[in-house]
């Protein structure tokens, strides 16, 4: 594919030259009923670009293949089979992983370190989370996710969970043997998540370290509003 095309961009040029007038929200028009103080804070752009999915751009099917041509392209991008776009950054993500993989009253081996996002997903799926503790560093006085090890010794305890969710890297930056975790998950054929929200970077540079989907994770969440340049 051609990485230097940007079709959700074209799109929305295409809809502007055309045009358009919308009957849909939002009420602001592209900016036309937007307070003059705002626009001279904010500019009119950001009011241009605010549009919902609807014929002349897409729609919510993606009958015009915009999102589903971005899509491929974020795939092939970084490596992954299928990318798919949300919104509300990788909280409704991680969720939608959790459903994917469990359902109620079922178990998920999860790092004790999970963001509160995962705790949402939780509560409301019903899913029962199977803890395991994150490792203590006595000399930074931080926490690393947990090891493969203690997800291998959860297993154990609990071998009728769905699969395992991992966070990593960790809000301070530290990264898994996400392998290893990959590794201990599929000798038992159970499926691991890893929200990797805190690194969108990984796949683009050989130095760092490596993102979840080439570490052998079955779903990756990641946020690329958090460290790379989509909008918040």
């Amino acid at each position: 594919m051609d990485q230097s095309k940007t079709p959700v961009l074209d799109a929305l040029a295409d809809y502007h030259e055309k045009g358009q007038t919308p009957f849909t929200p939002p009420g602001h028009k592209q900016g036309r009923g937007t307070d003059p103080r705002v626009v001279d804070v904010l500019g009119d752009a950001v009011f241009r670009a605010d549009v919902l999915a609807v014929s002349g751009l897409d729609d919510r099917t993606s009958s015009g293949g915009v999102l589903e041509e971005a899509q491929a392209l974020m795939a092939e991008a970084v490596g992954a089979d299928h990318a798919f776009f949300s919104t509300c950054g990788s909280s409704l993500s991680v969720k939608s992983a959790m459903l994917s993989v469990a359902g109620p009253h079922e178990k998920l081996l999860v790092g004790r370190d999970a963001h509160k996002s995962v705790v949402s997903g939780l509560i409301l799926s019903g899913i029962e989370p199977a803890w395991v503790d994150p490792q203590w560093d006595a000399e930074l006085h931080l926490a690393h996710s947990p090891t493969a090890e203690a997800f291998e010794a959860a297993f154990a305890e609990h071998p009728d969970a769905r699969g395992a969710l991992v966070t990593t890297p960790t809000p301070y930056g530290t990264c898994s043997d996400l392998a290893a975790i990959a590794e201990v998950c599929h000798r038992r054929g159970r499926p691991l998540i890893v929200d990797e929200a805190w690194g969108a970077h990984l796949p683009f540079h050989p130095d760092l370290p490596t993102w979840a989907m080439d570490a052998g994770a079955d779903v990756c969440v990641t946020s690329v509003h958090k460290m790379g340049s989509a909008l918040e």
